[in-house]
């Protein structure tokens, strides 16, 4: 086994991979990730919303943000931009937690955008330090499902705004 393959086996127990066949052109998609005037429309799982501190969308740059739960919990997140390549792929590593400031939520993420018949293919991966990591987010803030969530809202904002 090559190393490479070796590599990407040894992150399977401490990934969450998440993909959606969204029904917008990539371009629409794209920016609907990345300007700060769509992300808070959209931005979380059901039920929740988004208040923007710092936004500088660019290699080095950041997103401060904190996701307000339906419940009223606060949910701060940092981004800290590592790859952008317009319209493909953005990574960035991740960092939050609960409202206590316990940084449980460290994570690195590729997000990749990729043309299918007109329409979009999203798939959001996030890589932890350890598995025990990877379930912690999974069992107290329902990543998986909250991941899903997160690309429905996405679509459904997308595609209200494609004409």
């Amino acid at each position: 086994m090559s190393e490479r393959n070796q590599n990407s086996n040894d992150t399977a127990d401490r990934e969450i991979v998440i993909s959606r066949l969204i029904n917008a052109p990539r371009e629409l998609v794209w920016e609907a990730w990345t300007d700060p005037k769509h992300l808070e429309k959209w931005w979380g799982p059901t039920g929740f919303s988004t208040t923007t501190k710092e936004f500088d969308f660019r290699v080095g740059g950041v997103w401060f943000h904190t996701m307000h739960g339906p419940d009223g919990t606060d949910y701060p997140n940092e981004m800290y931009y590592e790859v952008i390549k317009p319209p493909e792929r953005i990574e960035y590593a991740h960092g939050g937690g609960d409202d206590v400031g316990v940084n449980d939520a460290q994570f690195h993420a590729t997000i990749t955008f990729e043309e299918e018949d007109g329409k979009t293919r999203v798939t959001m991966k996030s890589v932890f330090q350890t598995a025990k990591q990877r379930n912690h987010v999974v069992e107290k803030y329902g990543a998986i499902e909250g991941g899903k969530q997160h690309l429905a809202n996405l679509e459904e904002y997308v595609t209200a705004h494609k004409d």
